[in-house]
């Protein structure tokens, strides 16, 4: 990979407490586990693809992944799964580029990167984040691969909301708009937190 590759981090790092515990990435949505839909959208938007998430990584053997796990304890938070991807390119890759997205988020744009990059063309290292309107959904961001080590000095300090650290760095935000599906107008960043969300998601997915 050349410094212009973009690797790709499918975050799925959290305790899934709303959800009631457990790995809801890997529930099943429309026929296959979550995570599948969010590799499918993703992966062809890359040039590698890991997934963040701690624990035992051979619960995810099957989708052949790299498993990076956060570099911080406590559960920090996206932001510890950021510094996980960014270590993983800077260590494995000659990439500048990671691309972060949510695992629980089955419906995100197939022209996230493309529009992320675009945003900060000529102005590295910049940051970029996804919106839909007013909604900033900073789980899915472009992040140079530069910033890894200002992003864990801000850790080690404490820092854990995204845009505490963003906020310090030039960031643009990048908004999609909403999207339609059938009879459905939503919100691409929406991500499956309960139960009630995952019937939601499946109904989307149905175009119902």
């Amino acid at each position: 990979m050349n410094e212009e590759s973009v690797i790709g981090v499918l975050l799925a790092g959290g305790q899934s407490r709303r959800f009631g515990g457990g790995d809801k990435t890997l529930s099943a949505l429309a026929g296959k586990p979550m995570l599948e839909h969010a590799i499918d959208r993703l992966s062809p938007q890359v040039n590698a693809l890991v997934l963040n998430a701690n624990g035992d990584p051979g619960r995810f053997a099957a989708y052949g992944l790299t498993v990076v796990a956060d570099p911080v304890g406590d559960y920090a938070g996206p932001l510890a799964g950021v510094l996980a991807g960014l270590d993983w390119a800077k260590r494995e890759s000659g990439a500048r580029w990671v691309v972060t997205a949510a695992g629980d988020s089955p419906l995100f744009p197939d022209d996230l990167v493309a529009r992320l990059m675009a945003a900060v063309e000529g102005r590295y290292p910049a940051i970029a984040l996804a919106a839909c309107g007013d909604q900033i959904h900073p789980t899915f961001g472009l992040w140079p691969v530069a910033l890894a080590g200002d992003l864990s000095d801000a850790l080690k300090t404490g820092v854990r909301r995204i845009v505490s650290w963003t906020d310090n760095h030039d960031c643009t935000i990048v908004d999609f708009g909403q999207h339609t599906q059938g009879s459905h107008v939503f919100d691409p960043f929406f991500n499956v937190n309960t139960r009630e969300d995952l019937q939601a998601a499946e109904a989307l997915l149905a175009g119902d």
